[in-house]
């Protein structure tokens, strides 16, 4: 079993690269065009390549990261703390360079690992690509090259709960409730964070939503390997 002590766990919150399709190069705009018709024609809803491009965030092409926010869990049994770190601004090359230099600090020694929800799909290609287009190098714990399945250190809650089923989706809030995991209501969800972002910049409003899940991505692997979950007086926000 891996000691809990040796996982980071990760959330990242990603906007588009303008704030609007009219605001696109033309040159992208092109590019753009492409992706959002092959995405149109499987959509079940009324779309335009403009009215799309509020999907432009998920895409490492067309998106870009605002906030990295960590998680680890210092101590054991019931004592345990949680620390939380994020890493947000306008400047996502400065925000992935604190990320991996942090990495770096944390990682030697005994096996470590990265954990999100998701992640495997989503959180962890998006920051490899993001670093690659941002001419920074990839940690080893993020990187895939020559490694076989049993040597990626990637741990995925939304994985665990499958339970070998490749066709099920559940989202963190819905895993946390069925699991009876306590989680802090917030005044914002995922769907939200472009609007924020770009109408008010309101980033520590975005850092604090994204430590949010952090914590209850966490508390969720906590409770999956069947552990004490981390009182609320013992989490930590620096």
């Amino acid at each position: 079993m891996i000691p809990v002590n040796n996982i980071l766990f990760l959330d990242i919150e990603t906007v588009s690269q303008y704030r609007s399709f009219d605001l696109m190069p033309e040159e992208w705009k092109n590019l753009w065009s492409k992706k959002a018709e092959s995405m149109i024609r499987s959509s079940k809803e009324e779309h335009t390549v403009e009215s799309i491009y509020e999907r432009a965030a998920i895409y490492a092409e067309f998106g870009r990261i605002i906030c990295i926010s960590c998680g680890i869990i210092q101590g054991h049994g019931e004592n345990k703390t949680l620390v939380i770190k994020s890493f947000s601004g306008d400047d996502e090359k400065a925000i992935l360079s604190g990320f991996c230099e942090m990495l770096g600090r944390w990682s030697p020694g005994s096996p470590k690992f990265l954990c999100a929800h998701n992640g495997k799909e989503f959180d962890f290609p998006y920051l490899c690509r993001r670093l690659v287009i941002n001419d920074e190098c990839i940690p080893v714990l993020l990187s895939f090259s020559g490694k076989k399945p049993w040597e990626v250190n990637l741990l995925d809650t939304m994985e665990l709960w499958k339970f070998g089923d490749y066709k099920s989706y559940t989202s963190l809030n819905l895993l946390a409730h069925t699991l009876n995991v306590p989680t802090s209501k917030d005044d914002i969800d995922g769907s939200m964070v472009g609007d924020v972002y770009w109408n008010t910049n309101d980033i520590q409003r975005i850092a604090k939503y994204c430590q949010k899940d952090v914590i209850t991505l966490a508390q969720i692997y906590l409770r999956l390997t069947r552990e004490p979950l981390i009182s609320e007086n013992n989490i930590e926000i620096k």
